[in-house]
């Protein structure tokens, strides 16, 4: 990898914390020194590494879902490793700063000349967004690693991805320096799992790019833009991790457990407001029935009746149910 010198980023400014968030940083240190360590890595950035045991969770996780999601705000690769003896490593960042920090860099420049990697017989990083790039982007320092990545983005470059106008903050932020290019850094990787929606554009587009022999496609249609969130809701992120850690985790695996979203509210009230949209009244009072009738969801019942008015009016009924033996 070339030593050029990477552009001016968000990642050098020294974020503004209150009291509540010092105080975390500094409650990080003080687990981290009984469970493996903590190292704060430059203004914005931190790792925090549990050693239990043989298999390795990478995570790449913000600061700000880490104290507002998690009930004992520690990273969620340490409460879902212990229990099992693994080991976990979360890259902590203040903000999405994608990781864009040459402190960052240096760490895992460290960890590949300590050889950390080969202590361990399986290594999984995962991350999700900005931290589903870096998990990619990182992985090439433990070749063999599976790597998990929900939404995440091939680059921010304006080069490559300057159809993507959502972030234009970073615009000044190299990604053409070290570790910049996500899907070239996932070569070494054992396998790559990149999950998303389709209907997403820029989601799909970022997808695009890391199509490669070695990288495996999860297409989620009308999942939308919090993937994360509702994969933890229906209880399916857990599950892929774990069968990730324990060398399982393929394709098959997670369409076995994505079956979850046929009882996911979000999802259901998602998919509802799709067809709303592409003017398929029929479908949607079909989608509501079927809901109603598994999960009794009052409010698929209140559109479900709106929708027999509106199609009652267009002289159409719904199609009688199927009989079950």
């Amino acid at each position: 990898m070339p030593m050029t010198k990477p552009a001016p980023n968000a990642a050098d400014a020294a974020p503004e914390r209150d009291a509540n968030e010092l105080a975390w940083w500094d409650s990080l240190e003080l687990i981290g020194d009984d469970a493996g360590y903590y190292e704060p890595l430059g203004q914005r950035h931190g790792a925090f590494f549990s050693d239990q045991g043989t298999t390795l969770l990478v995570t790449f996780e913000r600061a700000e879902d880490i104290r507002g999601t998690n009930p004992d705000q520690l990273p969620m690769a340490f409460g879902l490793t212990k229990p099992h003896g693994w080991s976990s490593l979360t890259l902590i960042c203040d903000g999405d700063t994608w990781f864009r920090d040459p402190a960052v860099y240096a760490y895992f420049d460290r960890l590949v000349d300590d050889a950390f990697f080969e202590d361990f017989e399986r290594v999984v990083f995962y991350g999700a967004g900005a931290c589903g790039y870096a998990a990619a982007a990182f992985s090439v320092t433990a070749p063999g690693a599976t790597v998990i990545a929900v939404q995440p983005q091939a680059t921010l470059d304006p080069q490559i991805a300057g159809w993507d106008q959502r972030f234009l903050d970073q615009r000044r932020t190299s990604f053409a320096d070290r570790y910049g290019f996500a899907p070239d850094m996932l070569e070494g990787a054992g396998q790559g799992f990149v999950v998303f929606d389709p209907s997403q554009t820029m989601d799909a587009m970022h997808a695009a790019l890391f199509t490669r022999p070695y990288v495996t496609k999860l297409s989620c249609p009308y999942l939308g833009p919090r993937i994360e969130q509702i994969l933890t809701e229906m209880d399916v992120l857990t599950p892929c991790l774990e069968a990730a850690c324990a060398g399982t985790f393929d394709a098959l695996t997670f369409w076995k457990l994505y079956r979850a979203r046929r009882n996911a509210p979000r999802y259901l009230r998602g998919l509802t407001a799709v067809l709303d949209q592409k003017g398929r009244p029929l479908l949607a009072a079909i989608l509501c029935r079927n809901v109603v009738e598994r999960l009794n969801g009052p409010r698929f019942r209140s559109r479900l009746a709106e929708l027999e008015e509106q199609l009652a009016k267009d002289g159409l009924v719904l199609p009688p149910l199927r009989e079950t033996a």
